[in-house]
């Protein structure tokens, strides 16, 4: 096993990527670490891949996987967990905007302060304000929603004992939640580290504004499914049932006003000519399908397998090990 793995998922990076590991392998050799260099090509079209191939000759600590198309980071982080052999593993982007002169120090907060995850956090970033605002907003809503103490929850370089990464699994667009998910399985020990945030040296940012919806979405969808993952029928029965009971008493309101005025023998309406008849139908209706879709969930959790799977085009695998 290696002191460290250091995981990259890359896209069109084939400028960045042979100093990016010129610099990682400098870092790792003046601390003395045991490592290994995991790069995930997410379906790169330009020559990402040959780069990686010229790297792999010089540089015999590295793995690299090369998906068939772009699946997304979260794919490439989630194959990269996979690979990695590291007591410790360390994320970060592959453009040099992350500096891995910071590893020692994730390291050492790992391995000797007993965090199962230390999140980087961009405090000076070198990025446009149309980029900076809505991500202070977006961290702030995470922060409420979550209940997690981080600045920066998007920010790609972070560290984990490698337990962490073997126990989660990371789909869809939820990299920038790994904290939450983390948290959710029971790893609660989260630190937060400065980290320096180079501007970008080649190329150009992959993400558009379209991230920061997509983010909220993705919050919402994070934070119910690791409330009521396992559970749906808690979630989806709890409101079924609270629909159907007001629905039912909106109904049982509206014939025991009819017996009674007719007991009373006093002027009355059918009960299905008020409109309350209908909400009443409405909401029972409701909750049965509600109701229904919890059962249906929970028998999906039961059978289903939590495999997922991504189309590995080409891979470079080293069987050496320290």
């Amino acid at each position: 096993m290696y002191d460290i793995s250091v995981v990259i998922p890359a896209y069109n990076e084939a400028e960045s990527l042979p100093e990016l590991c010129a610099w990682i392998r400098r870092v790792m050799q003046e601390n003395h670490f045991s490592y290994e260099i995991v790069i995930v090509d997410d379906g790169s079209n330009d020559n990402t891949w040959q780069t990686i191939e010229h790297i792999a000759q010089i540089e015999p600590h590295l793995q690299a996987i090369s998906f068939n198309r772009n699946y997304g980071k979260s794919a490439a982080l989630h194959t990269g967990f996979q690979y990695a052999q590291g007591s410790v593993v360390i994320t970060m982007d592959a453009d040099l905007q992350d500096d891995p002169e910071e590893i020692p120090e994730l390291y050492r907060m790992i391995t000797h302060e007993g965090y199962d995850l230390v999140s980087g956090w961009k405090q000076k970033r070198q990025d446009p304000l149309s980029k900076t605002i809505p991500t202070k907003l977006y961290n702030a809503v995470t922060r409420w929603f979550s209940g997690i103490p981080l600045h920066d929850f998007n920010c790609g370089l972070k560290a984990y004992k490698q337990q962490v990464v073997k126990s989660i699994e990371v789909y869809g667009e939820m990299h920038r939640y790994i904290p939450v998910i983390a948290k959710s399985v029971g790893f609660k020990k989260i630190g937060e580290k400065k980290v320096k945030h180079h501007p970008r040296k080649y190329g150009h940012t992959k993400f558009g504004m379209e991230r920061f919806l997509f983010g909220f979405l993705d919050l919402l969808s994070i934070t119910f499914v690791t409330k009521f993952r396992k559970r749906p029928m808690h979630f989806f029965g709890g409101w079924g049932v609270l629909s159907f009971l007001i629905g039912f008493g909106i109904a049982f309101y509206l014939i025991a006003n009819k017996v009674i005025s007719i007991y009373q023998k006093e002027p009355y309406r059918n009960v299905t000519e008020q409109p309350l008849f209908y909400l009443a139908l409405i909401a029972m209706i409701i909750g049965v399908q509600l109701f229904t879709a919890g059962f249906i969930g929970e028998m999906i959790i039961t059978n289903s397998s939590k495999a997922q799977e991504y189309i590995v085009r080409k891979k470079i695998i080293t069987s050496e090990k320290s």
